[in-house]
This record gives C-alpha cells, structure tokens and sequence, in this order.
C-alpha cells in the first residue's frame, strides 16, 4: 500500500514491479518505506544487533536481486518479512561458532525482587536471551506467532511451511522457554499465604 510519508503514491506492488522493469529508484523507495519493520523483524530473529544488521543487508540483496520471482497472489510485505527471517536463519545456521550460555544469576535476582526499577527491563533481556537458546526454527515460529502477533496460517505463509509445522515448533519452543525462565515463577513458599506467583508469558 502506498505512504504518503515518503512522498510516492504508488503501491507495493506498483514500486516492485518498476524496479523489475528498470526504475533505478522504486526500489530504494519501497525499502525507505518499510526499514522500521523490517528492521525489527531482524532483530528479533537474530542473536545480535550485528547479526541482525548483517542479516538485513543480505535479506535486501536477495531481495532486489530476486524481485522477478515475487508473485502476486502475495503482498510484498509477507514477502519481504519472509527474505528477512530466511537471511537471519541462515545466518544462525552458517554461525557454527556460537555457543549458548545460561542466563546470568543477576537476572534471576532482579526479577525477584518487585521493588527494583529495573525489573521490567531485565524481564525483556532474560527473554531475550532464553529465545537465543531455541533452535531457529522453533525461535522464528515462536517470534512470528508469539511476538509479532501474526496468527498460526500467517506465520506459515511467511515461513513457507505448513500451519502443522509453525504449531508444532511453536509448542516445543514454548515448553524450553518454561524451562529456561522458570526462575520467573517463585516457589509457594516464597509468598506469604501461600500464592504463587504468576508466570510470565512470552
């Protein structure tokens, strides 16, 4: 759809299609349009922000290089969401390297304790760090469905698999997540009276 913000009433589809037809600019305009979003979805996808940048860049070269292969029946957005999550994936994949670590004790300590002001802030890192140890298959089903809010049949058209899949990887990525953030429910005891805590959600 068009955005009057970046001054070019032509749709999506219209800025694809000029740049598969030789507008040198259409392009440029499109990703100026959607660099917000596209960005957090890399980010989200990724381990780290360098990894996400990297991946980003990768994404829109596909991107531009591969235009001719969009098809219609689908909204460019979808599309370019589905190159960006691919690129991060692939990028996880060809990073042999990395090694996965527990989540530090400061976490679980902060989150603990209500009266800190910090607490919000630790809840996202200690989320963040726990979807680092999903696989990615299972962590871009869980960001896609969980994060992003897209429903299951979306999130399979954007992953290109089947709704089955997307809930399967997600049900086995969200039980590893109550594992790894079962620091944030305290035990009965921890309560006067009794009352448990409640879980967060992811």
């Amino acid at each position: 759809m068009a955005d009057a913000g970046d001054g070019d009433e032509r749709t999506d589809e219209q800025l694809l299609a000029a740049h598969v037809a030789g507008d040198t600019h259409a392009f440029a305009v499109l990703v100026h349009r959607h660099q917000n979003q596209l960005w957090a979805v890399a980010r989200r996808t990724s381990h780290t922000t360098d990894d996400a940048a990297d991946a980003l860049q990768d994404a829109l070269f596909n991107a531009h290089r591969n235009a001719h292969r969009f098809r219609s029946d689908a909204r460019v957005t979808s599309w370019l969401h589905r190159i960006v999550v691919n690129a991060c994936l692939d990028r996880i994949r060809r990073d042999k390297m990395r090694q996965t670590v527990p989540l530090p004790e400061y976490d679980i300590a902060a989150i603990a304790d209500p009266l800190d002001p910090t607490v919000s802030v630790d809840l996202r890192l200690s989320i963040g760090r726990a979807l680092d140890l999903l696989p990615s298959d299972q962590r871009a089903a869980v960001v896609a469905v969980d994060v992003e809010g897209y429903s299951v049949t979306d999130a399979a058209a954007l992953l290109g698999v089947p709704t089955g899949t997307i809930k399967s990887r997600c049900s086995r990525g969200r039980a590893k997540l109550a594992v790894v953030l079962g620091h944030l429910r305290e035990p009965d005891d921890h309560h006067p009276g009794g009352n448990p805590a409640t879980p967060v959600g992811v």
